[in-house]
């Protein structure tokens, strides 16, 4: 009797195998590429500290260096471990070409980090940087980031710049960087999550800035790279996991291909922000923060197949108010039937790759869950966050997210 237990167990397991085995998932063509804004520091260049960098879901880190020796240092140590590298150094700044011509072989080289925040009066001299160092390396991009749409109009364009009636003065920022400046990809930072008195909000700026950026991402074919606070700062509180995921999910329903954290190494002392609870503290210890990092990243790897490599077709926003400079639903592909988010806020978009479809959903509430309610054509399929695809049940569901989180629907075309 016992044998034929074994062996009747023995078959369970050998089924259950089977089963994982054939398990319909979204396949990765690779791992999404998130970036260290202030990442490992030279002081901190080793082995183990890269290492605790890679855990954290990022392998991408953007540090600052007093020599090209050191960058040539921190690379060695970056392609032990398997993580990219951004760097800025002095000589990037007085001896571009000859510079990049001496770390352009490293294979650990992910680009090179020129300027942040530059106003308009800094493209023309910008550009002739970037074509200095293209001039040698046409495989590594520059990076140079853009302010959010916040700055006011000197910051972006200078104060003797003169607009025309209507001209908004960010999109006049964006248009003049591209025109000027000829990046691979565009980048800008905006950090939503505000707290006053306690009470946390969100710009409402920030969407519109997401709409801007796409529509040049769109114009330009370039990509764009989005962000996520991870330090608390004035007016910024110390990040939630919802608010975090908030960022990112809304990032990449858009269409992002890079995501950033500013920061993950804390910058140092500041009596004008206060900065704490960074992922990696000046002391080099560990907060909440690096977990709650850790744990997005972790989501964020595990949907690559979704999201890397995938463009925008369509984004909108429900609710009662939409976002500043967003629309609402007018017609969702023939594959969806209906879809209702009576009790909440989402961003609603639909990204295209290769053959096949996505909708996402965001729920733009970072406090409180949402539910929708969906129907679909047969053929539609739901993605969960390991990125295995399982049927929608009898074509309609009633799916529950969590503050700031997603859900995932998948076709072929």
């Amino acid at each position: 009797m016992k044998k034929y237990v074994l062996l009747f167990l023995g078959i369970i397991v050998l089924c259950n195998c089977s089963q994982e085995k054939t398990k319909a998932q979204i396949e990765s063509i690779g791992e999404f590429p998130i970036m260290a804004w202030i990442g490992v520091p030279e002081t901190e260049t080793t082995v183990e500290r890269f290492k605790e960098l890679k855990e954290s879901g990022i392998n991408i880190n953007f540090s600052s260096y007093s020599s090209i020796e050191a960058v040539e240092k921190a690379l060695d140590v970056a392609y032990e471990v398997g993580i990219k590298l951004m760097p800025s150094c002095p000589e990037l700044i007085s001896e571009p070409e000859k510079t990049a011509q001496r770390l352009m072989t490293h294979p650990a080289l992910a680009g090179y980090h020129l300027m942040d925040e530059p106003c308009a009066t800094d493209f023309p001299k910008l550009g002739a940087w970037v074509k200095q160092i293209q001039s040698v390396d046409k495989e590594h991009g520059c990076y140079i980031n853009l302010f959010p749409n916040y700055a006011n109009k000197e910051q972006l364009l200078g104060k003797d710049r003169v607009l025309e009636l209507g001209e908004d003065p960010y999109i006049k920022h964006v248009e003049l960087f591209l025109k000027e400046v000829p990046v691979p990809f565009i980048s800008f930072d905006h950090y939503p999550v505000i707290e006053d008195n306690g009470v946390r909000t969100l710009r409402k700026e920030w969407y519109k800035n997401l709409e801007i950026i796409t529509a040049a991402s769109k114009e330009s074919g370039l990509p764009f790279w989005a962000f996520s606070l991870a330090i608390a700062h004035k007016p910024y509180p110390i990040p939630t996991v919802s608010e975090i995921r908030l960022q990112m999910y809304s990032n990449l329903a858009y269409g992002a291909q890079t995501l950033q954290y500013f920061t993950y190494w804390h910058p140092g002392e500041s009596t004008t922000w206060d900065f704490h609870s960074a992922p990696i503290n000046l002391d080099g210890t560990r907060t909440i923060v690096y977990d709650r990092i850790k744990l997005v990243n972790q989501e964020i790897h595990s949907l690559s197949g979704v999201f890397l490599g995938s463009k925008l077709i369509s984004v909108w926003h429900t609710g009662e108010q939409i976002p500043d400079g967003t629309r609402s639903i007018d017609e969702l592909p023939n594959q969806i039937k209906s879809l209702e988010t009576v009790d909440g806020r989402a961003l609603v978009s639909v990204l295209k790759k290769e053959g096949r479809r996505f909708l996402i959903i965001v729920n733009r509430d970072f406090l409180e869950s949402m539910t929708f309610t969906i129907k679909t054509e047969d053929t539609v399929k739901r993605v969960l966050k390991d990125a295995t695809i399982i049927p929608v049940n009898n074509a309609s569901e009633k799916v529950e997210i969590d503050p700031g989180d997603i859900a995932i629907f998948t076709w072929e075309t």
